[in-house]
C-alpha cells in the first residue's frame, strides 16, 4: 500500500545490512592448534602468522622487481621452472617494466581475503611494445602457520593454464587518413591540389601522427595455435579536418580564369572552422602564409574603433578628394571628392581622406592598435597548419597612423587573417580559425566578443558597400555584406595594387585576394560573387 500523504516517517530507521558471518575455510583444521588454559579446562584455538593481504603485497612487490627467489618462498608448491615461466611471460609480452598492486575492495560489503575464500585480487600494468592493464587473482592456502600462494599459471593471468601462453604479435599499421568534414579521405592523389597543400602543412604540425604506426595485438596460444585475440591492435586514429569539399569546389571554380596569383579562404563564422583554402597557382600557400597590406578591407577594423568611440553611422563627415595629414597627401581612389556625407556612405565609398583624418583626430594613443588586437592582429594563428599572424605595428606619427587606418603603411595580413575579421562581424566575436577538430597546443580557443554597438553598426556599414558603395555594380546574392580593398605596394605615381574583397553571407565568411590585381571592386569582388553563387 502506498503511504498516505502527510505521514511522518522520521521515526523509522533505515534498513541495516545483515552482518556478514565470517566464513570458516575448509582447510582451517590443518592450522596449528595451540592449547589455551581456561577455568573450565583446556580450549584448542588456531594461530596464523600475518594475512593473505600482507603476503600478496610482498609477493607483488617482488614480482615487480623480478625477485623470483622471494616470490618462490611465498608459494606453497612452486614448480621447478617457476622462474623460467615468469621470464617467458615477460619475454612473450615484450615487457620492459611491470607494476602490480593489490586491489582492495571498498564499500559496505567489503570483505577480507578470508571472507572471499582465500582470494586476493590485483591489478597489473605492463609497459613495453604494447602497454597493457589487466586484472588477476592470487589464491592462498595455509601452510605451517603462514599464508602461501597456491600457484598455477592462472596467477600470471586468468586465461593461462598448462600449455598456454600470451604473446605480443606485431601488425603492419595502416597509414594515417586525413579526412574532410564529411569523412572523405583527402590525403590521396585525387584530392584537390590546394587540399593536398594543406595536408603537407598538417604533416609539418603533426609529424608523429604521420609516421608508420607501431601496431601490436596480444594473442592467447595453446602451443603454437592461436586460441583467441585478447587485445586488438589499436588503429591509427584519423586526423579530422574542417574542410568542406563542396565549399572548396565552389571557391576553386570562382578562381577559374584568374591569370594572376590569387587565393580564397572561407570560414564558418560562428565557429572559426576553415571550410575552404584555395591557392592559384599552387606551390605557395599565400592564403595562410602570404603577408599583404590589407588596404581598405582594414577599414572594417578602423570603423569599429571609431564607432566604439562614439561615431554613429548617420553622422555627417567630409570626404575631400585629397587631404594633407602629418605633411603627407592622402587621396581617394581616382581623386573623387564626395563632399559632405554620412559616415556610412564614407565607408561604402571607401573614403581614404575621411578615415585618415578621423583616425588622427580620435584614435591616437594606441586605441586603433587595441581594437586591431580584438580582431586577431598580433595574435599567433595556429589552425593546425603553418599560418602567419596579422601585423599592426604601433604608429610612429600621424602620417603612420593615417596610413594604418586605411590598411597601408606597415599593416600586413594574410587572406585567412582578413577572413576572420569579416567572420567577427558576422558572428559578433573574433574566433581563432581552426582547420583540425583536435585540441591544439597553445591555442586560446576562447572567442573575443566585440562590443554590441560595434557589431550593430558594422552590420549596416558592410551591406552598404554591396548595395550602394564600391561593389554595387557586382551582382551578389542577397544578404551579402563586404568591403573592397585596393592595397598599394611598391612606389611611383601609380603604384601597383593588390585586389581585395572580404565579407560574409549568413554564417559564411571569406576573403579574396588577387596579387597585382588592381581595384578590389573590379577584380576581387566579382570572384567573391561567383563563389557565393556557387556555394551550396
Amino acid at each position: 500500500m502506498a503511504p498516505q500523504t502527510g505521514t511522518n516517517y522520521a521515526h523509522l530507521r533505515p534498513e541495516q545490512p545483515p552482518r556478514r558471518r565470517r566464513r570458516r575455510w575448509p582447510w582451517i583444521a590443518a592450522g596449528i592448534l595451540v592449547p589455551v588454559v581456561a577455568a573450565g579446562g583446556v580450549v584448542w584455538a588456531t594461530r596464523m602468522t600475518g594475512s593473505p593481504e600482507e603476503t600478496a603485497d610482498t609477493y607483488l612487490a617482488a614480482w615487480a622487481v623480478r625477485d623470483y627467489a622471494a616470490m618462490r618462498a611465498l608459494v606453497a608448491d612452486p614448480p621447478a621452472d617457476f622462474e623460467a615461466r615468469h621470464e617467458r611471460f615477460r619475454t612473450d609480452l615484450k615487457v620492459a617494466e611491470a607494476a602490480f598492486r593489490r586491489h582492495a575492495p571498498t564499500g559496505v560489503f567489503a570483505a577480507s581475503a578470508e571472507d572471499m575464500g582465500g582470494v586476493v585480487s590485483f591489478r597489473a600494468r605492463l609497459i613495453g611494445e604494447l602497454d597493457w592493464d589487466y586484472g588477476g587473482e592470487l589464491k592462498f592456502v595455509e601452510r605451517d602457520g603462514t599464508w602461501k600462494v597456491a600457484w598455477t599459471p592462472a596467477a600470471l593471468h586468468p586465461l593461462l593454464k598448462q600449455g598456454r601462453s600470451l604473446r605480443v604479435v606485431a601488425e603492419q599499421g595502416d597509414p594515417l587518413r586525413v579526412l574532410a568534414a564529411d569523412g572523405t579521405s583527402v590525403n590521396t592523389p585525387d584530392a584537390p591540389g590546394s587540399v593536398q597543400q594543406l595536408v603537407e602543412g598538417l604533416k609539418e604540425t603533426y609529424p608523429d601522427r604521420f609516421k608508420a604506426p607501431n601496431r601490436a595485438r596480444i594473442d592467447l596460444y595453446q602451443g603454437d595455435e592461436v586460441v583467441q585475440t585478447v587485445v586488438e591492435a589499436g588503429g591509427n586514429r584519423p586526423l579530422q579536418t574542417t574542410i568542406d569539399l563542396a565549399v572548396h569546389r565552389a571557391a576553386a571554380k570562382a578562381l577559374e580564369g584568374v591569370r594572376k596569383p590569387a587565393s580564397l579562404v572561407a570560414l564558418r563564422a560562428s565557429t572559426g572552422e576553415i571550410l575552404a583554402v584555395v591557392n592559384k597557382p599552387g606551390g605557395f600557400n599565400r592564403a595562410l602564409l602570404g603577408k599583404y597590406p590589407p588596404g581598405s578591407t582594414f577599414k572594417v577594423v578602423t570603423a569599429s574603433a571609431l564607432v566604439a568611440g562614439g561615431v554613429e553611422p548617420g553622422e555627417q563627415v567630409t570626404c575631400p578628394a585629397e587631404k594633407n595629414i602629418g605633411g603627407f597627401p592622402f587621396h581617394n581612389a581616382g581623386f573623387k571628392d564626395y563632399g559632405t556625407l554620412s559616415f556610412q556612405e564614407a565607408f561604402a565609398h571607401s573614403c581614404n581622406t575621411t578615415f585618415g583624418e578621423m583616425s588622427v583626430a580620435s584614435l591616437n594613443g594606441g586605441r586603433l592598435a587595441e581594437v586591431a588586437r580584438s580582431f586577431g592582429f598580433g595574435i599567433p594563428i595556429m589552425p593546425g597548419v603553418p599560418a602567419v599572424r596579422a601585423e599592426f605595428p604601433d604608429p610612429k606619427d600621424d602620417t603612420d597612423l593615417a596610413s594604418a587606418s586605411i590598411g597601408q603603411g606597415r599593416v600586413l595580413a594574410s587572406p585567412l587573417n582578413m577572413a576572420s575579421v569579416a567572420a567577427a562581424i558576422a558572428s559578433g566575436a573574433w574566433i581563432h580559425p581552426r582547420l583540425v577538430t583536435e585540441e591544439l597546443t597553445g591555442q586560446t580557443g576562447s572567442p573575443r566578443p566585440l562590443e554590441a554597438g560595434v557589431v550593430t553598426a558594422l552590420r549596416k556599414l558592410m551591406p552598404a558597400v554591396v548595395t550602394d558603395g564600391t561593389a554595387h555594380a557586382v551582382r551578389f546574392p542577397p544578404g551579402t555584406a563586404g568591403k573592397t580593398g585596393t592595397a598599394e605596394y611598391g612606389s611611383g605615381t601609380e603604384p601597383p595594387a593588390h585586389s581585395w574583397f572580404i565579407g560574409y553571407q549568413g554564417d559564411l565568411a571569406f576573403a579574396v585576394i588577387v596579387e597585382d590585381g588592381g581595384a578590389g571592386s573590379a577584380v576581387a569582388a566579382p570572384i567573391a560573387a561567383r563563389f557565393l553563387s556557387a556555394t551550396p
